[in-house]
């Protein structure tokens, strides 16, 4: 199987930079084979398979760098047979369209063991706004269909200008992830987790919710005269196993849940169930739930920066109030305004901060039952 990742973005967005970046970082030992595809513009001479308009150049790690001229299908599928790529990365013309890209690579799918894999749209942070504006069409057409969007020079950008090129990318693409971080901060690795779907924070939470919800029904079932809280021995390991949690999303989604709520009063302390218990806990194996019917999540990324008093306030109201819903979990990382970043996590009645890592940008994610999402954008100061 061949990954297609196709990355777009204007002239001088930096595109090429950051597929360097990507071949030194993140894709050492894999067999590469980078296009340049320019819509039947005239490449530069030079070259074997010349006459099927390839011309191919050895680059560094393993990584031939080629040029597509007329029929793009063709010669994609003549470059596959001929080199067996493990990754094909395709950089279009500035000007093509992401969704003409995408199209041509689906077509050689159904021919040939390839995937299209990441779809990345490069945009520069400082140029975003009067780009979108000279070149709507064909700037809006490569945001829409980016599964990630990567901001170049935002340590260029003022803040509010990096928080305004944020809600523009949003509003034509609300589903994309969003790179706000400098690359220079991050590692290839960082962002190859994020393109290939395999860091959502939001996925990863409420696969950990799943998980624990199962738990805590099975203690339930097997241990009812010894119960004890999971959410304090959960909340001690679950910073070492992050990464896992994308992986047992899948497993859980198929079992039904019972609701975590279901298991505590509203102060976060956990009682005792017996036969006149009235919290529902008996009826599980006559209504069974997805988790997902019963949870709200709530998700942002934000390039927004927070102090540490700011964050640590609304976890406060999270552990102390109903105000914003019924809170279950709430965990990020957001840069702090001194430059360092601040990973928080809560669950009912404790919450911890600590400083962390840069992210490829600020993320936010709170479940619970009955989350006001308009007011907790307020609350953290992003609406």
């Amino acid at each position: 199987m061949t990954n297609i990742d196709i990355i777009s973005g204007f002239l001088g967005a930096g595109k090429t930079t950051f597929i360097k970046k990507m071949i030194d970082e993140a894709f050492s030992g894999e067999k590469i084979v980078l296009i340049e595809n320019e819509f039947g513009e005239v490449g530069i001479d030079g070259g074997f398979l010349k006459d099927a308009g390839i011309e191919i150049t050895e680059m560094n790690s393993g990584c031939i760098c080629c040029s597509l001229v007329g029929d793009f299908g063709k010669n994609l599928n003549e470059v596959i047979e001929k080199f067996h790529p493990d990754r094909i990365l395709i950089e279009p013309s500035g000007v093509g369209k992401l969704s003409d890209v995408m199209k041509s690579v689906m077509d050689v799918e159904k021919s040939h063991d390839v995937k299209l894999n990441a779809l990345v749209t490069v945009v520069n942070a400082t140029k975003a706004s009067k780009q979108m504006k000279a070149f709507g069409e064909f700037f809006n057409n490569q945001i829409a269909y980016a599964t990630t969007i990567i901001l170049s020079r935002s340590q260029n950008a003022k803040p509010e200008q990096l928080e305004l090129c944020v809600k523009q990318m949003q509003e034509l693409n609300e589903k994309a992830a969003i790179i706000t971080t400098p690359w220079d901060e991050i590692k290839g690795e960082q962002i190859l987790k994020v393109i290939e779907g395999g860091d959502n924070l939001e996925m990863k939470l409420m696969a950990e919710t799943h998980c624990h919800e199962e738990e805590a029904h099975h203690d339930h079932e097997h241990h009812h005269d010894h119960e004890h809280n999971h959410d304090h021995e959960h909340h001690d390991h679950e910073h070492n196993h992050d990464h896992e949690h994308h992986e047992h999303h899948h497993d859980h989604e198929h079992h039904h849940e019972h609701e975590h709520h279901d298991h505590h009063d509203h102060d976060g302390h956990h009682h005792d169930h017996d036969e006149n218990c009235t919290c529902g806990c008996h009826d599980h194996d006559h209504h069974h739930h997805h988790a997902d019917e019963i949870f709200t999540s709530w998700g942002k990324e934000t390039p927004h920066k927070f102090t540490k008093e700011k964050i640590e306030e609304i976890l406060k109201i999270f552990c102390d109030s109903e105000d914003y819903g019924t809170i279950l979990r709430a965990k990020g990382m957001v840069e702090d305004v001194n430059g360092s970043w601040i990973y928080f996590d809560m669950v009912p009645g404790e919450y911890e901060l600590r400083e962390g890592e840069p992210d490829y940008t600020g993320r936010l994610c709170v479940i619970g039952t009955d989350i006001d999402e308009r007011r907790l954008e307020e609350l953290f100061g992003i609406a």
